[in-house]
C-alpha cells in the first residue's frame, strides 16, 4: 500500500482507505482501497474535489521564508489555508502544505482543478503588485475608483466627454421628455431622446454604446499599463505570479516547430497564443492572458496534451507569429493555391472586364477572396490593414461572429484596398474621406453582389467592409426558427385585411428577412405589394420594391407617400427613421392597408411606449397595431457534431430560473428527469472548429387584444404592457430561447448573449 488517504468527492461524499500508488497528476485518476474492501476502486479525477495524504516519513518541500499562507476554497464550500508549491501546479491540480507539517494531521492535500473555486483560489491582481512593490497603494487605489468609475458611465456622460453633447443642453432634454411623459427617467432610452432632439447622431449613440460596453469590462491591469503606472513587464510578472506561471523573453527563447505543427495556424491567431515546447504528453504555450480560463482546456482539447502555459508580452507574441507566418514571399502565392479556381466577371455599366488566372497576382487574390466568401456564406468581409509592418487582416463575419480567415504580407497592403476601389468605380486618390460602392460579380449563371465601404483609419490607412449581398435570400417561417406557439398567432395576423404589424429589434437580428418571410405568405399573386428599404437586400418576385435615396430627399415618408398614390394593398417600410414616417405608417394602416415596418427597441411591449412617446395618438395606435414581433439571433448548435448529455441538477435549475420559475410548469416545460437530454458541439470540420453552423431566430410575439388595446389607451409603462401581454400568452425572448435550448438548437451561452 502507498499511503492513508480521505477522497472528498465533488457531490460531497466521502470515503477512506490506502492508495495502492502514489498520486500521479500526469494520469486520468486515483486507485485506492477503501476501509472494508479487499479490492482496489479507481476514481477518475473528474469526480474528485480533493485527497488529504496521511504519509509516514514524508518530507515536505522546502518553502521560502517571506512564504504566505494562502485561502483555499473549494467546489463543496470547504476552505484551508496551506502553503502552494509553484512546482507541483499541474493540468489536472496542485498540492498544498499546512503551514505546520504535524498541525492538521495530514501531510499534503491534491485538490483538483475542477474541485477548486478559482475566482477565491487566486489573490487579487492589486494585492500581488503591492506585494511585489510594483505600485504603490496610493496609486491602485485611484485605478480602482477608475475601474469602478467605467462600470457606472453613463451614456450621455461618454458624449459629453467625447465632445458630441453639451451637458447643459442634455439634461434639459431628457428632463422636459420625462415630464412629458409622466414616468421614471429610469424608462427612457437616453440615446434615443438625444437623437430625435437632434442633438446627437445615431453613429454617434451607437459608438458611445460601445465604448460604454468596453469599457464595464476593462481589466485592472489594463488600467494600470494604460496610466503608466507600471509596465507591461510588470503585469507580466504579476500575472505570472498570481496563477504561478513562469515568464519567459520569447527572443531568447528557441521555439521548436514539431510544437508549432501542433496547433492550427487559424487557432494560435485567434488566441494569440505561441506553442514552444512538445512531448509526448505536454505542450509548452506562451500567452499574454493567463486570466482567461478557455486557453488551457480548449489547447488540450485541440492537441490532446497536458498544456504548460507560460506568460510573455504580447506584443512579443504577434510579433513571432507574424514571422512564423507572413515572412515567406511566397505565402501570398500559397493563399491564392488555397482558395482555388476562380472566373469570374467584374460587371460595370457599359463594358464587361473577364478576370481569369493570367492577370495579375493582386487581382486574381482579391476576386478569389470574394468569391471564398460567397461560398462560405459569409454576410460581410472586413479588409483591416494594420499599422507598419504588420500584415492585412481578412476577417468574415459568418452568423453574426467576426474570424479571421486571412492574413495577407504588408507589402499588399495598398494594392489590395486600390483593386477594391477600382472594382467598386471609387477614387483611388481620395485617402481621406470615406467612400461608398458596389461590386457586381457573375459566378457562371450567379450574380454576387457586394456594397463597399471604404473607411480612412490611423497611419494612413485604409479599411474596407464589402457586405455581400445576395447572402441574404427568402426563408420560410419554419426556415426561421418560429415556434409552433407564435407561428399560428403570427399567421392569422397575417390574414387581417388591414393594420400594422412591426418587427423589433437591434441592427443585425434578422427583422427585415423576417418581414420578406411573412410578406411572402401572403404574395399570391391577388394583392399590389410596395416596399421601401434601404438597401433593397432581398429581391422577391411578385413585390414592387423600391430603394430610397436620402441624399436626393427620397425618404421613407416620401416614399410612403407615393405608395398611397399607387393603388396598394399592403405597404412596407423598412424602418420607421423618425415620428413622421412612424405617424403616416399608422395612418396608412388606418385607411384599409396592410403595413409592415421595422424599430430599433429592445422588446415588444416597449415599443408601445417608444412610440406613444414619439407622439402617436394611443387610441389610433391601440386601433391601428395588430402585433408586434421582437427578435434575436441566435447561433445554432452544429448538426454534424451536436451530441447529447445530461444535464446537472444546477444546470437544470438555472434554465428554471431563467426561464421564470413562475411560467414553467404552467408553459409545460418538461421535467427533470433521468432520461432528460440536452445538446452542445464539440467542434468539426463543417463548422470549422466552432461548434455553430448558422442561426435562428429567438421571438416575442404581442397580439393586440382588448385587454393591450385598453392598457394602450391608459399609457401603461412596459412592465404593465409586458404582465397584460403574458397573460394573453405572450412568452418572451428569453422563454423562447430557452425553450430552444431543450429543443437541442441551441445552448443557454447564446441565449444569455442576446437576451437581457
Amino acid at each position: 500500500m502507498s499511503c492513508k488517504a480521505t477522497i472528498k468527492f465533488l457531490n460531497g461524499n466521502h470515503c477512506e482507505g490506502f492508495l495502492t500508488r502514489p498520486i500521479n497528476p500526469e494520469e486520468a485518476g486515483i486507485e485506492i482501497v477503501e476501509v472494508g474492501d479487499s479490492e482496489p476502486a479507481t476514481y477518475p479525477f473528474e469526480a474528485i474535489c480533493f485527497v488529504r495524504l496521511y504519509e509516514k516519513g514524508f518530507c515536505p518541500p522546502s518553502f521560502p521564508k517571506d512564504a504566505v499562507a494562502e485561502d483555499i476554497y473549494t467546489a463543496t464550500g470547504d476552505r484551508f489555508r496551506l502553503l502552494l508549491n509553484k512546482g507541483e501546479r499541474y493540468f489536472r491540480g496542485v498540492f498544498g502544505y499546512p503551514e505546520k507539517p504535524t498541525e492538521k494531521g495530514f501531510t499534503r492535500i491534491f485538490f483538483t482543478r475542477i474541485g477548486l473555486d478559482i475566482k477565491k483560489l487566486n489573490l487579487p491582481l492589486g494585492k500581488v503588485l503591492t506585494k511585489q512593490g510594483a505600485i504603490q497603494g496610493d496609486k491602485l487605489k485611484l485605478a480602482l475608483e477608475l475601474q469602478e468609475k467605467l462600470r457606472k458611465q453613463k451614456l450621455g456622460d461618454i458624449l459629453i466627454e467625447d465632445g458630441h453633447l453639451s451637458p447643459t443642453k442634455g439634461e434639459a432634454v431628457i428632463a422636459a421628455a420625462a415630464k412629458k411623459s409622466g414616468h421614471r427617467a429610469a424608462q427612457f432610452r437616453v440615446g434615443d431622446i438625444l437623437i430625435e432632439a437632434g442633438l446627437v447622431t445615431r453613429r454617434q449613440v451607437d459608438e458611445a454604446r460601445a465604448k460604454q460596453e468596453n469599457n464595464r469590462h476593462k481589466k485592472l491591469g489594463v488600467i494600470l499599463v494604460e496610466k503608466g503606472w507600471i509596465t507591461e513587464d510588470q503585469l507580466l510578472d504579476a500575472l505570472a505570479q498570481k496563477f504561478g506561471l513562469r515568464v519567459i523573453d520569447l527572443d531568447e527563447t528557441s521555439i521548436d516547430p514539431e510544437a508549432v505543427r501542433m496547433i492550427s495556424r487559424s487557432l494560435i491567431e485567434r488566441m494569440q497564443v505561441l506553442p514552444i515546447e512538445v512531448t509526448s504528453n505536454r505542450l509548452v504555450v506562451a500567452t499574454s492572458t493567463p486570466t482567461d480560463p478557455t486557453i488551457g482546456d480548449n489547447l488540450s482539447f485541440a492537441t490532446n496534451r497536458r498544456i504548460e502555459l507560460v506568460v510573455a508580452s504580447a506584443r512579443k507574441i504577434e510579433e513571432h507569429i507574424n514571422r512564423l507566418f507572413y515572412d515567406s514571399e511566397d505565402e501570398i502565392e500559397e493563399l491564392i493555391d488555397n482558395l482555388g479556381d476562380v472566373n469570374l466577371e467584374v460587371v460595370e455599366e457599359k463594358e464587361v472586364e473577364r478576370v481569369t488566372e493570367s492577370d495579375s497576382k493582386v487581382i486574381t487574390l482579391v476576386n478569389k477572396i470574394l468569391l471564398d466568401a460567397h461560398r462560405r456564406g459569409v454576410s460581410d468581409i472586413h479588409f483591416e490593414p494594420e499599422m507598419g509592418t504588420l500584415p492585412l487582416v481578412v476577417r468574415y463575419r459568418k452568423d453574426g461572429q467576426c474570424y479571421t480567415a486571412h492574413r495577407i504580407g504588408s507589402q499588399y497592403k495598398k494594392a489590395i484596398i486600390s483593386r477594391l476601389k477600382i472594382v467598386s468605380k471609387l477614387d483611388i486618390a481620395e485617402r481621406r474621406r470615406p467612400q461608398s460602392g458596389k461590386i457586381l460579380l457573375k459566378h457562371g449563371r450567379e450574380r454576387i453582389e457586394y456594397r463597399v465601404e471604404i473607411t480612412p483609419t490611423i497611419g494612413g490607412q485604409e479599411d474596407a467592409v464589402l457586405r455581400v449581398l445576395n447572402a441574404a435570400r427568402i426563408l420560410s417561417l419554419e426556415q426561421l426558427g418560429v415556434s409552433e406557439h407564435n407561428h399560428e398567432r403570427f399567421k392569422a395576423l397575417l390574414k387581417k385585411p388591414y393594420g400594422i404589424i412591426l418587427c423589433v429589434g437591434p441592427t443585425g437580428s434578422g427583422k427585415t428577412t423576417t418581414l420578406h418571410s411573412a410578406i411572402s405568405e401572403i404574395n399570391t399573386g391577388n394583392r399590389k405589394i410596395w416596399t421601401a428599404e434601404d438597401p433593397v437586400e432581398i429581391t422577391q418576385r411578385g413585390l414592387r420594391q423600391v430603394q430610397v435615396n436620402a441624399k436626393i430627399g427620397f425618404t421613407f415618408e416620401e416614399a410612403l407617400r407615393s405608395f398611397l398614390r399607387a393603388d396598394p394593398d399592403v405597404i412596407m417600410i423598412g424602418e420607421m427613421r423618425d415620428r413622421v414616417t412612424a405617424k403616416a405608417a399608422i395612418a396608412a394602416s388606418l385607411t384599409g392597408h396592410l403595413v409592415f415596418s421595422t424599430l430599433h427597441t429592445n422588446n415588444a411591449p416597449e415599443t408601445i411606449v417608444r412610440l406613444i412617446e414619439m407622439g402617436e395618438d394611443p387610441i389610433n395606435f391601440s386601433e391601428a397595431m395588430l402585433g408586434i414581433i421582437a427578435q434575436r439571433l441566435v447561433r445554432r448548435l452544429c448538426n454534424q457534431c451536436k451530441v447529447p448529455y445530461q444535464p446537472s441538477p444546477e444546470e437544470y435549475e438555472q434554465l428554471v430560473v431563467s426561464y421564470g420559475e413562475e411560467y414553467f410548469g404552467t408553459h409545460n416545460m418538461p421535467a427533470y428527469t433521468d432520461e432528460l437530454t440536452l445538446m452542445h458541439s464539440q467542434g468539426c470540420p463543417v463548422c470549422e472548429g466552432f461548434g455553430y453552423s448558422g442561426r435562428i431566430a429567438i421571438q416575442e410575439l404581442l397580439v393586440n387584444s382588448p385587454a393591450i388595446k385598453q392598457a394602450i389607451r391608459q399609457r401603461a409603462g412596459a412592465g404593465e404592457l409586458e404582465e397584460v401581454a403574458r397573460q394573453e400568452g405572450m412568452k418572451t425572448l428569453r422563454q423562447d430561447g430557452i425553450e430552444k435550448i431543450f429543443q437541442g438548437i441551441t445552448d443557454l451561452s447564446q441565449v444569455n448573449m442576446v437576451c437581457l
